[in-house]
């Protein structure tokens, strides 16, 4: 079989050019998001992992997906951006309003139920919380200022929108690296979101949303750090007078 991807390429190009890959990559725990300026061959032997095993595995996968007769998944990186915009929006920004608060409840139930006998739920309870307040806020900017100006730098790509449009940029992928943490401080204290025998269904709950709530964050991420924002850096700004 034809190896399409080699290992040398970055994690979050790769999930970029094949979004099929990110099931791969969550499965093996190969951070995509703020973690995709790693080559994969690096990413492999953070983790640790089978580098033959892996590249067999993405490279079928990529195999399949370009075998298959059926409809592919929109390709973000030649969509209009404002399409983008509007998908990540629509999507993910409305999937975290609406979990967010009910996750809310659930951590502190269990704190509550179980902390005396489960002391990381604190840390958990915690973590999330702090990251809630950070992603509340996030959202906050991204849609009533950031997103905005990149509407109009894609219509109107001048040098001024384009300086203020990277700032935002940087300010907004420095608010990524600190979810992510909070992504890995969960998962660290809760080892891996495994559940104590005889766990309530509330508990079983909780956890079950909190890998869902992970997932998602990734592909949020994941778009905008390496779908969107390179998409606005990279768009050329004409000539004064141009």
């Amino acid at each position: 079989m034809e190896q399409h991807f080699s290992g040398e390429e970055k994690v979050g190009a790769i999930v970029a050019a094949f979004p099929g890959a990110s099931h791969l990559f969550k499965e093996v725990n190969i951070d995509f998001c703020c973690g995709g300026d790693l080559s994969l061959r690096q990413a492999i032997r953070q983790r640790k992992l089978d580098e033959n095993e892996i590249l067999r595995r993405l490279n079928e996968s990529y195999a399949e997906m370009k075998s298959r007769d059926s409809r592919r998944e929109t390709d973000w990186r030649a969509a209009p951006i404002a399409d983008l915009i509007d998908h990540i929006v629509q999507h993910h920004h409305v999937y975290l309003r609406k979990e967010l608060p009910l996750l809310s409840e659930f951590v502190t139930k269990i704190l509550r139920v179980h902390g005396s006998g489960h002391p990381e739920l604190s840390l958990l309870h915690k973590a999330f919380h702090q990251m809630k307040i950070e992603l509340d806020q996030h959202l906050i900017v991204e849609e009533e200022v950031l997103f905005p100006l990149l509407r109009q730098y894609a219509e109107e790509p001048t040098a001024e929108k384009r300086e203020q449009a990277v700032k935002g940029l940087r300010e907004l992928e420095t608010d990524h690296h600190t979810v992510g943490n909070y992504l890995k401080e969960m998962r660290a204290v809760t080892d891996g979101y495994a559940l104590p025998p005889g766990a309530c269904r509330t508990y079983t709950l909780a956890f079950q949303k909190l890998i869902e709530l992970e997932s998602d964050l990734f592909q949020h991420i994941h778009l905008e750090n390496n779908v969107l924002f390179p998409r606005i850096e990279d768009q050329p700004v004409p000539p004064m007078g141009g």
